[in-house]
């Protein structure tokens, strides 16, 4: 009987030890996290939206005890209009944002754990009739470059697709221009317009109120003369795989945007799509602002632990390991440099401020933001 009782009593403790093994593990394989985790809230750019929402990097928070929140808005609302209050951090996309975020709010700590240079999508015929116009060219490190200065030049004379010498590819009745988002509000149209305002300048950052003034009148076009802008870079960019060249010949991107899907293999980056690089271009680095201990956490984990850099790489964010992205183009065997040369630092916030201002006051009044 006592024997009978000691194997029925061992196995019960069997099954209570393997039980608690599964539950306490179910945290670390991507299922039900710890019932105790810290909820840290926080306002992005919505270009990190699908980052903070995948499954792998939710799992890799909770494995430190915290389930990150967010909320999406462009980083120039960030810095100006959003009530940071109701926020733990917050996180827009370039350095002189958050610098300004930063003095609001008193913060002494910064974390920048990626960034992404600005890039174009285009299209295979688009390039070629670019490249014969003498815009568009080869990196000879197979990648292509678009020419600001003399992309600018075409702009300035108002060139329209058909009026192209040899284009019969896409002979559309438009100005050669490229879809940006609302500068207003958003950060990837900001940087395209530091990177155009530089060569604008005569190939110098714009240091004054002045310079700001003089450029917006050269730069202006190519964002008053688009028509409608969204606020979000994520809107643009779908119109781009969705639609195609009808709709969004070139569009003003964050490289990270097109790295993703491409590693994602999912077939949204079909064979005639390409990736031009701007030269001069921008590095839009993703700067987190975080207004507690916790919130800071999450800035030291996202910069400094390597599960978190492979996670941003396979989001197409290059890291301060550059490892990590280079195995994935590698494996994708993907047109993307391994670094690039001809990149030039934004204008200060204040300075940045004074392009934009003197481009929204060109505006129509109808064009005015509602709020």
């Amino acid at each position: 009987m006592r024997r009978r009782i000691g194997a029925g009593l061992a196995l019960l403790l069997g099954a209570a030890v393997a039980a608690a093994l599964v539950l306490g593990n179910r945290g670390d394989d991507g299922g039900d996290a710890p019932a105790a985790l810290v909820t840290v809230h926080g306002v992005i750019g919505s270009e990190k939206k699908p980052f903070f929402d995948d499954p792998g990097v939710r799992a890799a928070f909770a494995r430190h005890g915290l389930r990150v929140e967010v909320d999406t808005a462009g980083s120039r609302e960030i810095a100006t209009s959003v009530d940071l209050s109701r926020y733990d951090f917050a996180f827009p996309s370039s350095v002189p944002a958050a610098e300004k975020i930063k003095q609001k709010r008193g913060a002494t700590r910064v974390y920048s754990p990626f960034y992404s240079p600005m890039a174009i999508a285009t299209f295979a015929p688009i390039a070629d009739v670019l490249a014969r116009a003498g815009v568009v060219r080869d990196s000879g490190a197979g990648y292509q470059v678009l020419d600001l200065k003399r992309f600018l030049g075409l702009v300035a004379k108002g060139t329209r697709w058909d009026a192209l010498p040899g284009n019969t590819a896409y002979p559309a009745r438009k100005r050669v221009l490229p879809t940006t988002t609302d500068i207003r509000t958003s950060n990837s149209a900001a940087m395209y317009l530091a990177a155009t305002s530089y060569v604008a300048n005569g190939d110098d950052v714009v240091g004054s109120a002045g310079q700001a003034d003089r450029v917006a009148g050269t730069v202006a076009p190519l964002f008053l003369d688009q028509g409608y802008s969204e606020s979000s870079s994520e809107g643009p960019f779908e119109d781009y795989l969705a639609i195609g060249a009808g709709k969004t010949p070139l569009v003003v991107i964050y490289e990270a945007q097109y790295a993703s899907r491409l590693f994602a293999a999912d077939g949204a980056i079909r064979p005639d799509m390409r990736l031009l690089y701007p030269a001069p271009t921008m590095l839009s680095k993703h700067t987190l602002v975080p207004f507690t201990d916790t919130a800071a956490e999450v800035g030291r984990l996202l910069q400094e632990d390597p599960q978190f850099a492979g996670l941003e790489a396979r989001f197409g964010f290059r890291t301060s390991d550059p490892k990590v992205f280079a195995g994935l183009v590698s494996a994708a065997k993907a047109p993307i440099p391994p670094g690039l040369v001809d990149v030039v630092e934004p204008p200060t916030y204040d300075h940045l401020e004074q392009l934009i201002s003197a481009i929204e006051r060109r505006y129509p009044a109808a064009g005015k933001p509602s709020s």
